[in-house]
């Protein structure tokens, strides 16, 4: 028997948890010198309510043992313990998971998703349902590696104190583009976090996504999920219908985790999708 573990960044429903018995070990977040447990002490709401207020929250992984705790718990009747977790270029979630994974008692591989949020729950709810069907260990990995080839993860990032304050944008550059009002959108790659775009105002959002709109023409998206930090619900509905309009495609706008919105701050919109093919 095969286990699934991931961790609290991805971006699963109640029901999707319960129905593919998947075990999440939440992440840490620290707000105004308190730290709090993703899902434990703090909700996503109470988060977009912090940073509203003007706090500006650090993210930090999960301590070694609750990955080991965790680990032992799920393998102690033999089965086997996959974990699945955020991508290394946005924590050190993974190096502790692996670390972790050595010291446990219980068979335990760990995946690099190089992806977070819906994005890692594509290749988590994929890992479920392959278990459920008896795939080996080598099996679902693999799968794992060609559904993140597929997946894209664009962040709108409406402004940049959360990106300054941890260290992915200089001061300087932080004070500049505050001055004039710059958004950017940046992607996930699988080794790095790049800038795509930007511009003064959110029709740089509109416009990209209109690009991104002419890329599914030729390489279909199966799903589209719009995490966001408490983004006004008018603009999603605007990024969507840009984005799909009326095709049927299976659709989740949701707030993302706690530990995403320490990266992006408020207003961001994640633009998620699983795609048909590779993506370049």
């Amino acid at each position: 028997m095969i286990k699934i573990v991931t961790d609290s960044s991805v971006q699963l429903t109640a029901d999707e948890i319960k129905e593919h018995n998947i075990t999440i070990i939440p992440l840490s977040i620290e707000v105004a010198n308190k730290n709090y447990v993703d899902g434990e002490t703090i909700t996503r709401e109470q988060l977009v309510d912090a940073l509203r207020q003007g706090n500006i929250p650090k993210s930090s992984q999960p301590p070694m043992g609750r990955f080991v705790e965790v680990f032992d718990e799920l393998g102690k009747d033999g089965s086997e313990v996959l974990a699945i977790v955020l991508s290394d270029v946005l924590s050190g979630t993974f190096n502790t998971a692996k670390s972790a994974a050595q010291m446990s008692q219980a068979n335990v591989t760990v995946i690099n998703s190089k992806s977070t949020d819906r994005g890692l729950a594509f290749q988590v709810l994929a890992a479920a349902k392959d278990a459920k069907a008896n795939k080996s260990i080598d099996e679902i990995v693999k799968h794992c590696e060609q559904i993140a080839k597929r997946t894209t993860i664009d962040v709108l990032v409406d402004n940049l104190d959360c990106l300054v304050a941890g260290g992915r944008v200089s001061k300087m550059a932080g004070m500049l583009t505050k001055l004039i009002n710059l958004k950017v959108i940046v992607r996930l790659n699988f080794e790095s976090l790049d800038v795509v775009a930007k511009g003064r105002s959110k029709k740089t959002f509109i416009k990209y996504c209109e690009q991104l709109a002419t890329n599914y023409q030729t390489n279909p998206i199966y799903e589209l999920s719009l995490s966001n930090v408490g983004t006004d619900q008018d603009f999603l509905d605007r990024v969507k219908h840009t984005l799909i309009k009326d095709k049927d495609v299976f659709y989740l706008a949701r707030l993302t985790s706690p530990i995403i919105m320490a990266h992006t701050g408020l207003n961001a919109i994640g633009v998620i999708t699983l795609q048909e093919n590779p993506v370049a």
